[in-house]
């Protein structure tokens, strides 16, 4: 068997030695007499799994014991539903700031709150995030809401944008880590509440994270259904109803893997590695390739590209599936290429694609 190196964005490439052990657990887990899959929720073994997922997810990222973890089913676009219905009343505002596809996604969540888009880069086909000093925030704002990378569009808030997180005063500050959690340590304790899909760094599609401060937690937010109260979630660890347990516990093999690897301070430089290599790639091209992101918040996770022809776009993504590197394809919304270079992506995947970018430059150059 040959593995392709995999760009995809999402779903995205998992470790491969998460998935030999899950090629094993399918079958059996442990001791338990029967497959991952198929064991209950409720039983000894799973109960086990679910904790154990949590408490080195809490090692990983240094959540403080103040914040609260749910897993719950869905991606982050359900979470971008639930947070309003959670810690904001009916009518109250709301502050957003929209740096790319998946903050003006968010905006779409939004029923029956007052939303303020505090500010937006959309004006600039969003190449850069606004400065701080511009955005117009509102003090009796339940929250304020950011995209901490875009996966589709390439900006993330890096240090050279300024600060980073974003001070809100007061207000607590929201934040989509879908595509760039664990990539570096993060201050947990300067965020209200943190969300992610697992579908990128810390898993497969179906399972989110959801860590929060354990006193916003008592807000009465709007009429719900239970399913969707987060306070009733973490009374019932996340289970009440039956989870998706086969995601749960790819999420929390992942998660093992990363600790083992050397945790997001290791991965933080491997990042650094492999985001240099590639915009250099394309920076040093002479024009060939281009990023029409702004350097300073260029991301580490997603990189677009583009060719200096569209028609070429064809002939590179099929030299490139030759060459052993699938999930390229930009996103419909962007067109062009796009390289995803998640904590699973290795250094060696990073420098083959380079490889190719050069060779493909000097045939169609």
């Amino acid at each position: 068997m040959t593995r392709a190196y995999n760009f995809s964005p999402g779903p995205a490439a998992l470790p491969e030695t998460v998935l030999r052990q899950a090629q094993a657990d399918m079958l059996e887990f442990g001791d338990a007499g029967a497959s991952i899959v198929e064991i209950s929720h409720r039983g000894p073994e799973f109960l086990e799994l679910a904790r154990q997922a949590e408490a080195d997810l809490r090692n990983l990222i240094e959540i403080p014991d103040d914040y609260a973890v749910l897993f719950p089913a869905g991606g982050a676009t359900t979470q971008q539903a639930l947070i309003a219905l959670n810690f904001a009343a009916a009518g109250q505002r709301v502050d957003y700031v929209v740096s790319g596809h998946w903050g003006r996604t968010a905006l779409k969540q939004l029923v029956s709150v007052d939303v303020n888009v505090a500010a937006s880069g959309e004006a600039d086909g969003f190449r850069t995030i606004p400065a701080r000093e511009s955005w117009r925030l509102s003090k009796d704002a339940a929250y304020v809401h950011v995209t901490a990378n875009e996966t589709i569009h390439g900006v993330e808030f890096r240090p050279a944008w300024g600060q980073v997180p974003p001070d809100t005063g007061d207000v607590p500050l929201f934040a989509d880590f879908s595509s760039s959690i664990a990539s570096e340590p993060i201050e947990v304790s300067k965020y209200g509440l943190i969300y992610a899909g697992a579908q990128k760094n810390l898993g497969p599609v179906g399972i989110s994270v959801v860590i929060v401060r354990r006193d916003l937690l008592e807000r009465a937010g709007q009429p719900r259904a239970d399913i969707f109260d987060y306070r009733s979630q973490l009374k019932g660890e996340s289970m009440l109803n039956t989870p998706p347990t086969w995601n749960w516990y790819l999420l929390g093999q992942t998660v093992r893997w990363m600790i083992d690897e050397g945790g997001t301070a290791e991965f933080d430089r491997r990042s650094d590695v492999k985001s240099t290599l590639l915009y250099g790639a394309i920076d040093g091209s002479g024009g060939f390739y281009r990023n029409e992101v702004a350097p300073e918040v260029r991301s580490r996770m997603n990189v677009p590209f583009f060719l200096p022809d569209a028609a070429l776009d064809g002939a590179f993504l099929s030299g490139a599936r030759e060459a052993g590197l699938i999930g390229l394809k930009g996103h419909r919304v962007l067109g062009g290429m796009r390289a995803s270079i998640y904590n699973a992506m290795p250094v060696e995947g990073v420098q083959a694609l380079v490889d190719y970018m050069q060779e493909f430059q000097k045939r169609h150059g």
